[in-house]
Protein backbone atom coordinates (compact mmCIF):
# COMPACT_ATOMS: atom_id res chain seq x y z
CA UNK A 1 0.00 0.00 0.00
CA UNK A 2 0.93 3.60 -0.66
CA UNK A 3 0.06 6.79 0.54
CA UNK A 4 -2.23 9.07 -1.31
CA UNK A 5 -0.11 12.40 -1.50
CA UNK A 6 2.30 11.65 1.02
CA UNK A 7 3.20 15.50 2.97
CA UNK A 8 7.00 14.53 3.01
CA UNK A 9 8.92 11.35 1.83
CA UNK A 10 9.64 10.84 5.51
CA UNK A 11 6.01 10.27 5.67
CA UNK A 12 5.86 7.90 2.80
CA UNK A 13 8.68 5.94 4.03
CA UNK A 14 7.52 5.93 7.62
CA UNK A 15 4.06 4.38 6.14
CA UNK A 16 6.00 1.70 4.39
CA UNK A 17 8.03 1.03 7.35
CA UNK A 18 4.82 0.38 9.35
CA UNK A 19 3.54 -1.83 6.82
CA UNK A 20 6.52 -4.09 5.90
CA UNK A 21 9.27 -4.00 9.11
CA UNK A 22 9.02 -6.14 11.81
CA UNK A 23 7.55 -4.54 15.25
CA UNK A 24 10.43 -5.93 16.99
CA UNK A 25 12.97 -3.63 15.46
CA UNK A 26 12.53 -0.40 17.39
CA UNK A 27 13.22 3.30 16.60
CA UNK A 28 14.40 5.70 18.81
CA UNK A 29 13.41 8.77 16.23
CA UNK A 30 10.78 8.97 13.30
CA UNK A 31 14.22 10.14 10.53
CA UNK A 32 15.02 8.22 7.37
CA UNK A 33 18.23 9.48 6.81
CA UNK A 34 19.97 10.06 3.18
CA UNK A 35 23.02 10.96 3.88
CA UNK A 36 26.37 11.70 5.89
CA UNK A 37 29.22 13.26 6.63
CA UNK A 38 31.71 14.36 9.72
CA UNK A 39 29.21 14.52 13.03
CA UNK A 40 26.33 15.41 10.70
CA UNK A 41 23.31 13.68 8.49
CA UNK A 42 20.44 15.05 6.34
CA UNK A 43 17.38 13.10 6.31
CA UNK A 44 15.57 12.23 3.15
CA UNK A 45 13.53 15.60 2.95
CA UNK A 46 16.45 17.90 3.17
CA UNK A 47 16.40 18.72 7.04
CA UNK A 48 19.99 18.92 8.28
CA UNK A 49 20.54 16.80 11.81
CA UNK A 50 23.83 16.86 14.33
CA UNK A 51 24.36 13.68 15.31
CA UNK A 52 25.48 12.81 18.97
CA UNK A 53 25.09 9.21 18.08
CA UNK A 54 27.52 7.86 15.77
CA UNK A 55 25.38 4.75 15.14
CA UNK A 56 25.53 4.18 18.63
CA UNK A 57 29.30 4.56 18.90
CA UNK A 58 29.96 3.26 15.14
CA UNK A 59 31.76 6.47 14.05
CA UNK A 60 34.22 7.64 16.48
CA UNK A 61 35.98 8.63 13.48
CA UNK A 62 32.60 10.42 11.52
CA UNK A 63 30.66 9.33 8.94
CA UNK A 64 31.98 8.66 5.76
CA UNK A 65 35.69 9.49 6.51
CA UNK A 66 37.48 9.61 3.51
CA UNK A 67 40.02 7.17 4.42
CA UNK A 68 37.28 4.62 5.23
CA UNK A 69 35.66 5.82 1.46
CA UNK A 70 39.05 5.42 0.04
CA UNK A 71 40.19 2.22 1.74
CA UNK A 72 36.77 0.25 0.95
CA UNK A 73 36.44 1.63 -2.64
CA UNK A 74 40.03 0.07 -3.42
CA UNK A 75 39.11 -2.87 -1.73
CA UNK A 76 35.78 -3.40 -3.85
CA UNK A 77 37.57 -3.16 -6.77
CA UNK A 78 40.15 -6.14 -6.28
CA UNK A 79 37.56 -8.86 -4.35
CA UNK A 80 34.61 -8.50 -2.02
CA UNK A 81 34.22 -11.54 -0.72
CA UNK A 82 35.41 -15.42 -0.71
CA UNK A 83 35.26 -16.71 2.80
CA UNK A 84 38.18 -16.08 4.97
CA UNK A 85 38.14 -20.38 5.57
CA UNK A 86 37.76 -20.87 1.94
CA UNK A 87 40.26 -18.02 0.40
CA UNK A 88 42.23 -16.16 2.90
CA UNK A 89 42.71 -12.19 2.15
CA UNK A 90 45.47 -10.02 3.08
CA UNK A 91 43.36 -7.31 5.01
CA UNK A 92 42.22 -10.28 7.64
CA UNK A 93 45.94 -11.18 8.23
CA UNK A 94 46.79 -7.75 8.45
CA UNK A 95 43.92 -6.12 10.46
CA UNK A 96 44.96 -9.40 12.93
CA UNK A 97 48.56 -8.47 12.92
CA UNK A 98 47.72 -4.40 14.10
CA UNK A 99 44.84 -5.11 16.25
CA UNK A 100 47.88 -7.91 18.22
CA UNK A 101 50.03 -4.79 18.07
CA UNK A 102 48.37 -2.50 19.66
CA UNK A 103 45.85 -4.39 22.62
CA UNK A 104 47.30 -3.98 25.67
CA UNK A 105 49.43 -7.23 27.40
CA UNK A 106 52.87 -8.09 26.70
CA UNK A 107 52.58 -11.41 25.72
CA UNK A 108 52.15 -13.31 22.52
CA UNK A 109 48.51 -12.96 21.07
CA UNK A 110 46.07 -13.57 18.09
CA UNK A 111 42.56 -12.37 17.22
CA UNK A 112 39.79 -13.98 15.31
CA UNK A 113 37.28 -11.62 13.13
CA UNK A 114 33.16 -12.06 12.84
CA UNK A 115 30.37 -10.05 11.97
CA UNK A 116 28.59 -7.98 15.16
CA UNK A 117 29.38 -7.19 18.15
CA UNK A 118 27.16 -9.83 19.38
CA UNK A 119 28.86 -13.04 17.41
CA UNK A 120 32.08 -11.16 19.53
CA UNK A 121 30.10 -12.09 22.30
CA UNK A 122 29.53 -15.35 21.43
CA UNK A 123 32.87 -16.65 20.42
CA UNK A 124 34.27 -15.16 23.26
CA UNK A 125 32.43 -17.47 25.64
CA UNK A 126 32.99 -19.94 22.89
CA UNK A 127 36.73 -19.60 23.49
CA UNK A 128 36.89 -19.13 27.19
CA UNK A 129 35.10 -22.83 27.42
CA UNK A 130 37.26 -24.48 25.13
CA UNK A 131 40.77 -23.75 26.57
CA UNK A 132 39.40 -23.71 30.70
CA UNK A 133 37.16 -26.65 30.15
CA UNK A 134 34.57 -25.11 32.66
CA UNK A 135 31.38 -24.10 32.11
CA UNK A 136 30.56 -21.34 33.67
CA UNK A 137 30.49 -17.75 32.87
CA UNK A 138 29.63 -14.38 34.85
CA UNK A 139 28.62 -11.35 34.01
CA UNK A 140 27.30 -8.02 35.67
CA UNK A 141 23.94 -6.56 36.11
CA UNK A 142 23.02 -3.59 34.20
CA UNK A 143 25.29 -5.22 31.52
CA UNK A 144 24.59 -5.46 27.81
CA UNK A 145 25.88 -8.09 25.64
CA UNK A 146 24.07 -8.68 22.68
CA UNK A 147 20.40 -10.24 21.09
CA UNK A 148 21.45 -13.40 20.01
CA UNK A 149 21.08 -16.42 22.75
CA UNK A 150 24.35 -16.16 24.73
CA UNK A 151 24.47 -12.39 24.19
CA UNK A 152 20.54 -11.67 25.82
CA UNK A 153 21.85 -14.26 28.65
CA UNK A 154 24.38 -12.57 29.44
CA UNK A 155 23.16 -9.51 29.20
CA UNK A 156 21.64 -7.72 32.68
CA UNK A 157 18.63 -5.99 31.81
CA UNK A 158 15.18 -7.64 30.97
CA UNK A 159 13.32 -5.47 29.08
CA UNK A 160 13.73 -4.70 26.01
CA UNK A 161 16.23 -7.26 24.91
CA UNK A 162 14.25 -10.76 26.95
CA UNK A 163 11.23 -10.17 26.70
CA UNK A 164 9.62 -13.99 26.42
CA UNK A 165 12.06 -15.26 24.32
CA UNK A 166 13.95 -17.82 27.03
CA UNK A 167 14.87 -20.49 27.99
CA UNK A 168 18.09 -19.03 28.15
CA UNK A 169 21.67 -20.61 28.22
CA UNK A 170 22.59 -22.16 31.04
CA UNK A 171 25.41 -22.21 32.91
CA UNK A 172 25.40 -18.25 32.99
CA UNK A 173 25.38 -15.66 36.38
CA UNK A 174 24.88 -12.14 37.47
CA UNK A 175 27.27 -10.25 39.68
CA UNK A 176 26.14 -6.61 41.07
CA UNK A 177 27.85 -3.66 39.16
CA UNK A 178 29.59 -0.80 40.64
CA UNK A 179 26.97 1.89 40.22
CA UNK A 180 27.99 4.73 43.33
CA UNK A 181 24.60 6.94 42.11
CA UNK A 182 22.94 3.77 42.97
CA UNK A 183 24.73 2.27 46.26
CA UNK A 184 27.40 0.23 44.58
CA UNK A 185 30.24 0.69 45.86
CA UNK A 186 33.49 -1.56 44.73
CA UNK A 187 33.78 -3.00 48.12
CA UNK A 188 29.96 -4.04 48.07
CA UNK A 189 30.51 -5.11 44.55
CA UNK A 190 33.24 -7.53 45.02
CA UNK A 191 30.76 -9.00 48.11
CA UNK A 192 28.08 -9.64 45.86
CA UNK A 193 30.56 -11.31 43.67
CA UNK A 194 31.96 -13.46 46.53
CA UNK A 195 28.53 -14.31 47.52
CA UNK A 196 27.89 -15.50 44.08
CA UNK A 197 30.90 -18.20 44.05
CA UNK A 198 29.67 -19.13 47.41
CA UNK A 199 25.99 -19.71 47.02
CA UNK A 200 25.28 -20.18 42.88
CA UNK A 201 28.93 -21.32 41.02
CA UNK A 202 31.84 -22.70 42.58
CA UNK A 203 35.05 -20.56 40.44
CA UNK A 204 36.88 -23.45 39.85
CA UNK A 205 33.18 -23.72 37.49
CA UNK A 206 33.97 -20.58 36.01
CA UNK A 207 35.48 -20.37 32.38
CA UNK A 208 35.35 -16.11 32.49
CA UNK A 209 34.43 -13.36 33.55
CA UNK A 210 33.04 -10.68 31.33
CA UNK A 211 32.53 -7.09 31.73
CA UNK A 212 31.99 -3.85 30.43
CA UNK A 213 34.86 -1.06 31.34
CA UNK A 214 31.92 1.02 30.88
CA UNK A 215 28.48 0.33 31.04
CA UNK A 216 27.04 1.30 27.79
CA UNK A 217 23.50 0.45 27.60
CA UNK A 218 23.24 0.19 31.09
CA UNK A 219 23.73 3.93 31.48
CA UNK A 220 27.89 4.83 30.61
CA UNK A 221 28.73 3.53 34.50
CA UNK A 222 32.38 3.16 34.71
CA UNK A 223 33.90 0.58 36.14
CA UNK A 224 36.15 1.75 39.30
CA UNK A 225 39.71 1.04 38.94
CA UNK A 226 40.38 -0.23 42.31
CA UNK A 227 37.30 -2.64 40.86
CA UNK A 228 38.73 -3.94 37.95
CA UNK A 229 41.97 -4.63 39.44
CA UNK A 230 40.55 -6.81 42.15
CA UNK A 231 38.59 -8.60 39.74
CA UNK A 232 41.51 -9.45 37.63
CA UNK A 233 43.55 -10.39 41.20
CA UNK A 234 40.46 -12.85 41.47
CA UNK A 235 39.98 -14.54 38.36
CA UNK A 236 43.94 -14.94 38.15
CA UNK A 237 43.72 -16.29 41.48
CA UNK A 238 40.99 -18.82 40.16
CA UNK A 239 42.77 -19.44 37.39
CA UNK A 240 39.04 -17.51 35.54
CA UNK A 241 39.93 -15.85 32.37
CA UNK A 242 38.62 -12.09 32.17
CA UNK A 243 37.04 -10.69 29.02
CA UNK A 244 36.54 -7.18 28.72
CA UNK A 245 33.70 -5.91 26.55
CA UNK A 246 35.18 -2.81 24.33
CA UNK A 247 32.51 -2.91 21.59
CA UNK A 248 30.71 0.45 22.71
CA UNK A 249 33.60 1.80 25.13
CA UNK A 250 36.34 0.52 22.64
CA UNK A 251 38.31 2.40 19.65
CA UNK A 252 38.87 5.53 21.32
CA UNK A 253 35.74 6.56 22.67
CA UNK A 254 37.50 6.94 26.45
CA UNK A 255 40.25 8.53 25.04
CA UNK A 256 42.55 5.75 24.59
CA UNK A 257 41.69 2.90 22.23
CA UNK A 258 40.84 0.81 25.10
CA UNK A 259 38.65 2.01 28.30
CA UNK A 260 40.61 -0.76 30.16
CA UNK A 261 43.63 0.50 30.04
CA UNK A 262 42.23 3.33 32.72
CA UNK A 263 42.65 1.18 35.15
CA UNK A 264 46.07 -0.45 34.17
CA UNK A 265 44.52 -4.39 34.45
CA UNK A 266 45.65 -6.72 31.47
CA UNK A 267 42.42 -8.78 30.69
CA UNK A 268 42.92 -12.32 28.61
CA UNK A 269 40.35 -11.44 25.96
CA UNK A 270 39.02 -8.43 24.51
CA UNK A 271 35.84 -8.39 22.18
CA UNK A 272 35.61 -5.28 19.59
CA UNK A 273 33.02 -4.27 17.32
CA UNK A 274 31.48 -0.84 16.32
CA UNK A 275 33.83 1.83 15.57
CA UNK A 276 36.90 -0.56 14.67
CA UNK A 277 35.42 -0.73 11.26
CA UNK A 278 34.34 3.11 11.02
CA UNK A 279 30.86 2.11 9.94
CA UNK A 280 31.25 -0.92 8.30
CA UNK A 281 30.07 -4.03 9.88
CA UNK A 282 33.01 -6.00 11.74
CA UNK A 283 33.59 -7.73 15.23
CA UNK A 284 36.35 -9.66 16.67
CA UNK A 285 38.51 -11.01 19.89
CA UNK A 286 41.65 -10.52 20.31
CA UNK A 287 43.52 -11.64 23.02
CA UNK A 288 46.29 -14.41 24.80
CA UNK A 289 47.56 -17.11 21.70
CA UNK A 290 47.28 -19.54 24.54
CA UNK A 291 44.04 -18.70 25.00
CA UNK A 292 42.70 -17.87 21.38
CA UNK A 293 44.20 -21.40 20.11
CA UNK A 294 41.79 -23.51 22.42
CA UNK A 295 39.23 -24.44 20.15
CA UNK A 296 40.55 -26.86 17.76
CA UNK A 297 39.95 -25.77 13.58
CA UNK A 298 36.51 -25.40 12.51
CA UNK A 299 35.21 -24.60 15.55
CA UNK A 300 35.17 -20.67 14.61
CA UNK A 301 34.41 -18.40 11.81
CA UNK A 302 31.48 -17.89 9.74
CA UNK A 303 30.65 -17.43 5.65
CA UNK A 304 30.84 -13.00 5.78
CA UNK A 305 33.20 -13.30 9.17
CA UNK A 306 35.68 -10.51 8.81
CA UNK A 307 34.88 -9.49 5.60
CA UNK A 308 37.85 -8.23 2.92
CA UNK A 309 36.25 -4.81 2.52
CA UNK A 310 34.76 -4.45 6.42
CA UNK A 311 38.84 -5.14 7.32
CA UNK A 312 40.34 -2.87 4.47
CA UNK A 313 38.11 0.12 6.70
CA UNK A 314 39.05 -1.01 10.05
CA UNK A 315 42.92 -1.06 8.63
CA UNK A 316 41.77 2.91 7.53
CA UNK A 317 40.72 3.58 10.62
CA UNK A 318 44.00 2.32 12.66
CA UNK A 319 45.64 4.21 9.99
CA UNK A 320 43.68 7.47 11.22
CA UNK A 321 44.49 7.20 14.86
CA UNK A 322 47.52 6.96 14.06
CA UNK A 323 47.90 10.07 11.64
CA UNK A 324 45.27 12.35 12.88
CA UNK A 325 45.52 12.07 16.58
CA UNK A 326 42.02 11.29 17.56
CA UNK A 327 42.93 9.92 21.16
CA UNK A 328 44.13 13.01 21.80
CA UNK A 329 41.10 14.57 20.44
CA UNK A 330 39.03 12.08 22.49
CA UNK A 331 40.95 13.45 25.26
CA UNK A 332 39.80 17.27 24.67
CA UNK A 333 36.71 16.36 23.55
CA UNK A 334 35.86 14.51 26.57
CA UNK A 335 37.48 17.41 28.95
CA UNK A 336 35.11 19.79 27.11
CA UNK A 337 31.73 17.93 27.24
CA UNK A 338 32.51 17.25 31.09
CA UNK A 339 32.55 21.03 32.07
CA UNK A 340 29.90 21.59 30.01
CA UNK A 341 27.87 18.81 31.32
CA UNK A 342 28.55 19.38 34.99
CA UNK A 343 27.68 23.23 34.51
CA UNK A 344 24.37 22.00 33.56
CA UNK A 345 24.17 19.94 36.38
CA UNK A 346 25.09 22.93 38.88
CA UNK A 347 21.80 24.84 36.95
CA UNK A 348 19.60 21.98 36.96
CA UNK A 349 19.08 19.52 40.32
CA UNK A 350 17.39 17.07 38.02
CA UNK A 351 20.32 16.45 36.41
CA UNK A 352 21.86 14.08 39.40
CA UNK A 353 24.70 12.37 37.92
CA UNK A 354 27.08 13.63 35.34
CA UNK A 355 29.88 10.36 34.77
CA UNK A 356 31.48 8.56 32.14
CA UNK A 357 35.56 8.08 30.89
CA UNK A 358 36.80 10.72 28.28
CA UNK A 359 34.57 11.39 25.68
CA UNK A 360 31.80 8.61 26.74
CA UNK A 361 29.83 10.80 28.86
CA UNK A 362 26.23 10.80 29.88
CA UNK A 363 23.47 13.11 32.37
CA UNK A 364 20.96 10.51 34.38
CA UNK A 365 17.73 12.14 34.80
CA UNK A 366 15.82 12.26 38.31
CA UNK A 367 12.62 13.64 39.59
CA UNK A 368 14.36 15.11 42.54
CA UNK A 369 18.27 15.20 43.57
CA UNK A 370 17.02 13.87 47.17
CA UNK A 371 15.24 10.85 46.06
CA UNK A 372 17.01 10.11 42.75
CA UNK A 373 14.04 8.29 42.14
CA UNK A 374 14.46 8.07 37.89
CA UNK A 375 13.12 10.14 35.48
CA UNK A 376 12.38 8.63 32.04
CA UNK A 377 9.77 10.53 30.63
CA UNK A 378 12.50 13.39 30.91
CA UNK A 379 14.54 11.64 28.99
CA UNK A 380 12.05 11.53 26.05
CA UNK A 381 10.89 14.75 26.37
CA UNK A 382 14.49 16.19 26.04
CA UNK A 383 15.05 13.50 23.15
CA UNK A 384 12.05 15.00 21.20
CA UNK A 385 12.75 18.61 21.93
CA UNK A 386 16.51 17.97 20.59
CA UNK A 387 15.30 16.39 17.43
CA UNK A 388 13.11 18.80 17.09
CA UNK A 389 15.97 21.23 16.91
CA UNK A 390 18.19 19.48 14.72
CA UNK A 391 20.22 17.20 17.27
CA UNK A 392 19.87 13.59 17.67
CA UNK A 393 20.19 11.75 21.19
CA UNK A 394 19.70 8.26 22.89
CA UNK A 395 18.78 7.20 25.78
CA UNK A 396 20.61 4.54 28.02
CA UNK A 397 20.13 2.91 31.69
CA UNK A 398 18.33 0.37 33.70
CA UNK A 399 15.41 2.86 33.39
CA UNK A 400 15.64 4.44 30.31
CA UNK A 401 16.17 8.14 32.48
CA UNK A 402 20.29 8.45 31.26
CA UNK A 403 21.17 10.55 28.18
CA UNK A 404 24.07 9.66 26.39
CA UNK A 405 26.46 11.55 24.07
CA UNK A 406 28.42 9.31 20.96
CA UNK A 407 29.55 11.91 19.38
CA UNK A 408 32.26 11.93 16.48
CA UNK A 409 35.56 12.63 18.47
CA UNK A 410 36.79 14.09 15.13
CA UNK A 411 33.80 16.37 15.42
CA UNK A 412 34.71 20.49 14.26
CA UNK A 413 34.67 23.11 16.74
CA UNK A 414 31.73 24.74 15.45
CA UNK A 415 29.67 21.87 14.80
CA UNK A 416 30.02 20.96 18.54
CA UNK A 417 29.07 24.23 19.60
CA UNK A 418 25.85 24.03 18.10
CA UNK A 419 25.13 20.56 19.04
CA UNK A 420 25.63 21.70 23.10
CA UNK A 421 23.61 24.96 22.62
CA UNK A 422 20.82 22.67 21.15
CA UNK A 423 21.40 20.19 24.20
CA UNK A 424 21.14 23.04 26.46
CA UNK A 425 17.46 24.27 25.11
CA UNK A 426 16.29 20.74 25.15
CA UNK A 427 16.89 20.20 28.51
CA UNK A 428 15.73 23.45 29.70
CA UNK A 429 12.34 22.99 27.41
CA UNK A 430 11.59 19.58 28.69
CA UNK A 431 12.11 20.43 32.21
CA UNK A 432 9.95 23.36 31.66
Amino acid sequence: MTMQNPATRTASLLAARAEHVARGVGNAHPIVVARAEGARMWDVDGNELIDFVGGIGVLNVGHNHPRVVQAVREQLERVSHTCFQVGMYEPYIRLAERLCAVAPGAFPKKALFVTTGAEATENAVKIARAYTGRPGIVAFANSFHGRTLMGMTLTGKTKPYRQNFGPFAPEVYHAPFPYAYRGWDSERALEGLHELFEQQCAPERVAAVIIEPVLGEGGFVPAPPDFLQALRALTARHGILLIADEIQSGFGRTARLFAIEHSGVIPDLITVAKSMAGGLPLAGVVGRADVMDGPAPGGLGGTYAGNPLACAAALAVLDIFEQERVLEQAEALGQRLQAHLRGLQARYPRVGDVRGLGAMLAIELVRDAASREPDPELADRMLVAARERGLILLKAGLYGNVVRILVPLTIDEPTLARGLAIFDAALEQALA
